[in-house]
């Protein structure tokens, strides 16, 4: 179906919700989840499973989701599964009816879910017509809204996805941090009885800065054999070193690296300068590089998914990986003391670094997401090792 084909005067029956995208295509379904409106960026991923996963993540603030896989909601929600009770997606496009739930780990219809947590979705959509509107022509803005009796002023909605300046030069990060330190305690997650503690008396000792981080990042360096203290964005040098860290982690979030950087990249810097070593993943790979002299660009559609192939350069070991991210390092002005490791395979996009001289190094993917399900483990074994 053509895009155009969504464009009516007026909703076609029985539509309770449309998406508005800026340039005034609207593409009308059944809305679901909470009632309202809300702004923001529209892009795809092509993951499989794992769209709770998706919805918690706060890479995706700003974000709406379009599902390319058409059967979303199937195995209903739980508390489990949730990466971070902050802001994250603001809600969802799918192709398919929401059906009832059938997993035994389902605590709660999907529907149900989204409406507690105030995200909208869109139900009914040609999500493949969609995703190749964002492949051809960029990832649009656009307002999600949700009215139970069809009624929507288009006009107003129009204006509104157009008059909203997009992800470039917006620092986000602030938004969902933490706002105050806290020791990590969550440890692995084991059928039947969730997750365990981790141990407070575990060395190495580190300290990771939060700039919108998934849960599940710090339970992989836990189950790499670290103590975790978590600390906010904005968080100064003499702050993490007053907690005696071994090493430094940078967390992913969301929005452009390079706006978060003005006060981020400074306390990476004096890091780097104490020789301080240090990992950073996605958003905080990106201010890792930028702490190091090179540059970021955002990208036409950016890469979402658990499908997306890495190459590592030394080897040649191509790793099955989860990526999230609309802004990526730009290849071309890495300094001579910087290592590129790991490229997509997919267009050749910059995907890991390491500082030569330095015991720091970072990757764009997510290797606490696992869709290898192991390839990437290795990237926090290699961390904490290097903090003994």
């Amino acid at each position: 179906m053509a895009l155009s084909a969504f464009r009516h005067a007026r909703p076609p029956a029985g539509a309770t919700g449309v998406l508005v995208l800026a340039d005034g295509t609207h593409i009308w379904g059944k809305g679901f989840g909470a009632t309202g409106e809300a702004v923001g960026e529209v892009c795809f991923n092509t993951a499989m499973t794992g769209y709770q996963e998706v919805m918690t993540d706060p890479s995706y603030a700003k974000q709406i989701v379009t599902f390319t896989f058409p059967h979303i909601g199937n195995v209903g929600a739980n508390e489990e599964d949730i990466e971070s009770k902050v802001e994250a997606a603001l809600g969802c496009v799918v192709r398919e009816d929401i059906t009832a739930p059938s997993n035994f780990r389902s605590a709660e219809d999907f529907t149900a879910w989204m409406a507690r947590h105030g995200k909208i979705g869109l139900a009914g959509v040609d999500t493949r017509a969609l995703t190749r509107r964002i492949r051809q022509s960029g990832a649009p803005n656009a307002v999600i809204a949700h009215a139970p009796n069809g009624k929507f002023d288009l006009k107003a909605l129009e204006k509104r996805a157009a008059e909203w300046p997009g992800l470039e030069g917006m620092d986000l990060a602030k938004r969902v941090s933490r706002e105050k330190q806290e020791n990590w305690e969550g440890g692995a997650w084991t059928l039947g009885k969730g997750y365990g503690r981790a141990p407070r008396d575990a060395k190495p000792h580190v300290v990771a800065i939060d700039y919108g981080s998934k849960d599940n990042i710090y339970r992989n360096l836990v189950r790499a054999g670290a103590r975790v203290t978590v600390l906010p964005a904005t968080a100064t040098v003499e702050q993490v070193m007053a907690e005696k860290p071994d090493g430094v982690f940078l967390s992913n979030g969301p929005g452009d690296p390079a706006a978060t950087g003005e006060y981020a990249v400074p306390v990476i810097r004096e890091l780097l300068d104490k020789d301080m070593p240090i990992f950073g993943i996605c958003l905080g790979h990106q201010m890792l590089a930028i702490a190091a002299g090179a540059k970021t660009t955002k990208m036409h559609q950016g890469h979402r998914g658990a499908n997306h192939p890495v190459k590592r350069l030394d080897s040649g070991v191509v790793e099955i990986t989860s990526m999230n991210h609309g802004f990526a390092v730009d290849n071309d002005t890495l300094p001579d003391d910087v290592l590129e490791t790991h490229i997509s395979l997919f267009d050749g996009s910059n995907c890991g670094i390491a500082i030569k001289g330095k015991r720091a190094f970072g990757v764009q993917y997510h290797p606490e997401a696992s869709p290898g399900p192991q390839d990437s483990f290795y990237l926090f074994e290699k961390f904490v090792g290097m903090l003994g």
